[in-house]
């Protein structure tokens, strides 16, 4: 595995002669995508990570679509893609042993094919393998075996101090701290910031090792076999595997080979070669708010969720999508800093609900399990298999990754069509409304995703050009899309970072726009306002920016 050192940036100690604007705690995938969103809008960072390397265990395996969409912005999806197994492996498989027929199966929607939603696919990738292309992704220091131990906030900034491998002890100033430290995160209690769900819900192993599986799993890949002794998992395309299971009584005297040989089945005859173990417990938990003052927290600090269904990392990367335009512009002064309590207002509801879907998942496995169980126990026929309770949905999460809506100060609910309103046509929609994403009984609350191009949304995937979507037009600036340039064009935009992309006449009635209307969509690719014909003054564009990002409109 490439090492830190190999990275321009890597293992750099930040000091008070280069204060960064924004400190990173946390070198995981969360952290690493930050950094590099951040390096896009050209923001000074500094990230710090108490491990002494890059992650050396496959860990998060699942890239979803709307990650691979952030990736794809950022030019490093070919990157995780070549590294990543073949779409056939976006599968799962349940099997009494690995060397059993399947008794159920399903497909990873958006991984093991491409949806017409989105231009890109998801891929299965170990986080071994993701974490080096997201470290040089953007040059800007690194510091591996610094833990932060204390922080101090003041009026213009934050001061952390930094306790390295040694004992030695280091300060770091900074104007913003991003918390992206974990399950197990130290700024969160120091912050004195509690939790919500369920908790800690169990403690699990996983065991890396090698053997020739393939007799078993090469005409039937998967991303996971689901047994009832432990999960089995192909970890690198070229080789190696994983099994993940309870953490048995006597983990510190146990036979790692022996255990993961009798889980594979004692037909197997495989004698693993046992080359890494770690011990890990399954959270699910949401923190009770994700800003105190200037320290923001991401990922795994703000939300630990089961692993069924792939979901942690990558509610994780789409937090820091969201965050990092508006701690940017926040920095160079085109918003305000009412903008940052945007962030948990958005993502909040997102957590919960993401949370409640991880912990359904883990009941559905749980349920195919358990009807196998009372198959074998009834006696009937073994081969037979089990109809799935979910009939494919498992991770038909579309719904939840594409679907999730945003209401906040950072969206207007529909721009004005007449001249005279500066604010919303009509009031935000309550969060406990049928009709708000927000609530169980919204369309948006399930599996499946509709597009729309309502304020709050992403934006559909449509088509600009051969190979280019209109989510290619997102990035470091606002941007408008409208079949009449020319008029939106001559609008007044500064100091806020614009840009404006013309729309055919088709594209705009699937948007639900007259032939001089617009969307303007924010840097994370959510649509902030929408003006169904022409804009109601000269002023308008810069109203709606400016109530969007908080700020003055002159």
């Amino acid at each position: 595995m490439p090492g830190a050192d190999a990275v321009p940036g890597a293992d750099v100690e930040p000091g008070a002669d280069a204060e960064p604007e924004v400190l990173i705690v946390g070198g995981g995938p969360v952290g690493l995508t930050a950094r590099a969103l951040l390096a896009r809008w050209g923001v000074r960072t500094a990230l710090v990570e108490k491990r002494t390397g890059l992650s050396p265990f496959p860990r998060s395996r699942l890239v979803n679509v709307r990650s691979m969409e952030i990736y794809r912005l950022l030019g490093l999806a070919a990157s995780v893609t070549d590294r990543a197994f073949a779409p056939e492996y976006g599968r799962i498989r349940f099997r009494d042993t690995l060397y059993d027929r399947d008794f159920a199966t399903a497909g990873m929607v958006g991984v093991n094919g491409p949806v017409p939603e989105s231009p890109v696919t998801g891929v299965l990738t170990s986080q071994d393998r993701l974490e080096p292309v997201l470290l040089a992704a953007a040059d800007a220091p690194v510091r591996f075996g610094a833990e932060l131990v204390d922080l101090v906030e003041e009026a213009e900034g934050v001061v952390a101090e930094l306790a390295g491998r040694g004992g030695e002890r280091t300060r770091v100033r900074a104007r913003y701290v991003l918390a992206a430290d974990g399950a197990h995160s130290t700024l969160r209690p120091l912050l004195g910031i509690g939790t919500t769900g369920p908790g800690a819900l169990g403690s699990f192993t996983t065991v890396v090792f090698d053997a020739d599986l393939s007799r078993w799993c090469a005409r039937q890949p998967a991303g996971v076999y689901f047994t009832a002794h432990g999960s089995f998992g192909p970890v690198h395309p070229e080789g190696g595997w994983l099994w993940f299971g309870l953490t048995p009584d006597d983990a510190a005297d146990a036979d790692w080979p022996g255990l993961v040989s009798r889980a594979l089945g004692p037909q197997a005859e495989v004698r693993p070669e046992v080359l890494r173990v770690q011990h890990w417990v399954m959270n699910a938990f949401v923190a009770e708010r994700f800003r105190h003052g200037r320290v923001l927290l991401v990922g795994d600090a703000a939300h630990a969720l089961p692993i069924t269904g792939g979901l942690g990392m990558n509610t994780g990367v789409a937090d820091v999508h969201n965050l990092c335009w508006k701690l940017a512009g926040v920095l160079r002064g085109w918003a305000g800093p009412g903008l940052l309590d945007t962030y948990g207002t958005e993502r909040l509801p997102v957590a919960h609900q993401t949370l409640g879907q991880a912990v359904a998942n883990t009941q559905l496995m749980v349920q195919v399990q358990s009807r196998r169980h009372e198959q074998l126990r009834s006696g009937e026929a073994t081969p037979d298999p089990v109809e799935l309770p979910w009939s494919e949905r498992y991770f038909a999460q579309l719904g939840l990754v594409l679907g999730a809506a945003y209401r906040s100060a950072a969206v207007l609910t529909e721009a004005p069509t007449a001249p005279e309103p500066t604010g919303p046509s009509e009031p935000p929609v309550p969060p406990d409304s049928p009709d708000s994403p927000d609530s169980p009984d919204s369309p948006e609350a399930g599996t499946d995703y509709v597009p729309t191009p309502k304020p709050g949304h992403r934006m559909p995937h449509l088509w600009l050009a051969p190979d280019r979507s209109t989510l290619d037009a997102f990035g470091e600036w606002f941007t408008l899309l409208t079949p009449d340039p020319a008029r939106w064009e001559r609008l007044p935009a500064a100091p806020w970072p614009l840009r404006v992309e013309a729309l055919t006449p088709e594209q705009a009635d699937v948007c639900e726009l007259g032939p001089h209307g617009a969307l303007l969509v924010r840097p994370d690719g959510h649509i902030a306002a929408r003006w169904h014909d022409a804009p109601p003054s000269d002023a308008a564009l810069r109203r709606a920016l400016a109530a969007v990002t908080g700020s003055a409109a002159d």
